[in-house]
């Protein structure tokens, strides 16, 4: 059957962008709003605005893609719509990220998991945060608006083998667990999602919010790396962007953009790091400070029959028995998930090499994976990572702290405990010179005294969050509550780098509603007749 591609029919039809790599000469272009990102944040704002009859720009670093270029290889896909190939990786090398690259971004390849912000989280921010208006009470409405608008339902199918082992391990052992909802409507079904939605299910910011905001006459500038915020007193007059050529490598042509007000939806590393290499006021030296990464371990187990991890939704369940168990200031707690199981995805997280590594990837199709995500931000001792400028771009220094090996300590005995109570016969927690465990009895024992240290335990991430924070008090916070600058009239910001700490769950649904609130009241500003 043959699938329709709405981003090459929406060009056909006349949509605005304007592909970088082949500008040939400096450009200015002006509009009411100019949008620096197409994630979460930039693609809701985008069609927000735009749907109040406000003239927008939508700028991103990635190529424009669609489901005609998604074809379900890794060795395309990761190079192709993911930060650094996805082998970004914090300053010591210890943690692995993946994030977005491309029209859309993350939402393009996310795994469709959507969570509203934990009410633990928004309490903590309202008590500790100076965060205001942000109750579950008042998100409600913005939340079900973008449930509504992204089709995001509780998914309705049997889990694949990889989620019902998460499941049935919690109901043996009598924890929590929950169906996930998705972001997805006509799905196949097909596990493929961390690589570009090749059927057009995965309702993300490249097929649905930039579309609705192109379809009303906004400018979509792909490959194209803002490189300046222009500003001066309290007011942004330009932003200077590189032209980036099909390999996003700088051409040497500068692109200007000119706005009445000018919205930072690049992401929790790369809107902190324009805004210092810009040098705009931070006169408490927050930015790039308390980024958090819910720095992710893994646990693989053995099964009988066939797990074929690769197939099916790749999240469909979680649970949260040990998130908040010991409160938000307490001992670090952990969500339960599990990722999709890809060859390369797999081979490049999980330990050994030579032979001991071609064992492993030979039971490739009976190998389930836990993972769990560390909720980090609450505790005295998990401030996060710092992101700082270099001659090159950024680092990101995330030292992983005592409270965080304890909690990896806890969340491997958990995982372990969990996959032997769903049927497997065997447990690799993927650290360096664990063996296989055989028992839940013997892995308690190797779990509590196993050796866990950064480079040797295997720790991932595909959640950044924080480094700009909001908040009401100009001493912790760069922007107010409803993400407006403290520091200029015409400047916000809107994606995951406001929250001042992790949310204990994946984070688009929280910046696709807090945004929709903010873009809205900004919206009806920005359209508000003078008095």
């Amino acid at each position: 059957m043959a699938i329709q591609d709405p981003i090459q029919q929406g060009l056909a039809s006349g949509w605005k962008h304007i592909d970088a790599s082949q500008v040939a000469q400096a450009q200015t272009l002006e509009a009411d709003v100019v949008i620096v990102g197409s994630g979460a944040g930039g693609g809701v704002a985008a069609e927000i605005l735009s749907e109040a009859g406000l003239s927008v720009i939508i700028i991103e670093g990635g190529p424009l893609k669609s489901s005609e270029s998604f074809n379900m290889e890794e060795r395309r896909a990761y190079p192709n719509l993911y930060q650094q190939a996805a082998s970004m990786k914090t300053k010591d090398k210890a943690i692995g990220i993946f994030q977005g690259r491309a029209v859309g971004g993350s939402t393009t390849v996310n795994w469709t998991t959507s969570i509203r912000t934990p009410q633990n989280a928004l309490e903590y921010w309202a008590k500790e945060k100076s965060i205001t208006g942000l109750s579950a009470e008042s998100l409600k409405p913005w939340f079900e608006k973008m449930e509504q608008r992204l089709n995001i339902s509780e998914w309705a199918y049997e889990p694949n083998r990889n989620n019902l082992a998460l499941r049935q391990g919690c109901e043996a052992l009598g924890w929590d667990f929950t169906v996930i909802k998705r972001n997805v409507a006509g799905c196949w079904n097909s596990g493929y999602c961390g690589m570009g939605c090749p059927v057009n299910a995965k309702q993300s910011m490249l097929l649905t919010t930039i579309p609705a905001a192109l379809n009303r006459g906004a400018t979509l500038v792909s490959r194209a790396k803002v490189s300046q915020i222009e500003h001066t007193n309290d007011k942004v007059y330009g932003l200077k962007a590189q032209a980036l050529s099909e390999s996003l490598k700088p051409t040497g042509v500068e692109l200007l953009f000119k706005a009445k007000h000018y919205i930072l939806s690049a992401g929790a590393i790369h809107t902190p790091t324009l805004m210092m290499r810009s040098k705009l006021p931070d006169p408490y030296n927050i930015l790039g400070k308390r980024t958090f990464l819910h720095p992710t371990l893994l646990s693989g187990a053995m099964f009988n029959d066939p797990i074929n991890g690769h197939a099916g939704a790749p999240q469909s369940i979680y649970s949260d028995q040990f998130v908040w168990q010991d409160g938000a200031e307490g001992e670090l707690g952990y969500k339960l998930e599990v990722p999709p199981v890809h060859p390369i995805l797999i081979a490049s997280k999980t330990l050994g090499y030579g032979q001991s590594h071609a064992e492993l990837m030979a039971k490739f199709n009976q190998l389930q994976v836990t993972i769990a995500l560390v909720r980090d931000g609450y505790h005295p001792d998990s401030q996060g990572g710092q992101v700082t400028l270099t001659d090159t771009g950024f680092s990101l220094d995330y030292p992983l702290t005592d409270a965080f090996w304890h909690a990896a300590r806890r969340a491997f005995a958990s995982m372990a405990e969990l996959q032997f109570a769903a049927g497997a016969k065997q447990v690799l927690p993927i650290s360096e010179g664990m063996p296989y465990l055989s028992s839940w009895t013997e892995a308690k024992k190797a779990i509590a005294e196993m050796d866990l240290a950064p480079l040797k335990t295997v720790v991932a991430s595909a959640h950044v969050m924080g480094g700009c924070p909001m908040g009401e008090d100009t001493k912790t916070a760069m922007v107010d509550s409803e993400g407006s600058s403290h520091y200029f009239d015409n400047l916000s910001v809107m994606d995951g780098s406001l929250f001042p700490t992790s949310l204990g769950a994946n984070p688009q649904l929280s910046i696709y509603g807090i945004t929709a609130k903010n873009a809205s009241l900004l919206a009806q500003r920005l359209t508000a007749k003078p008095q």
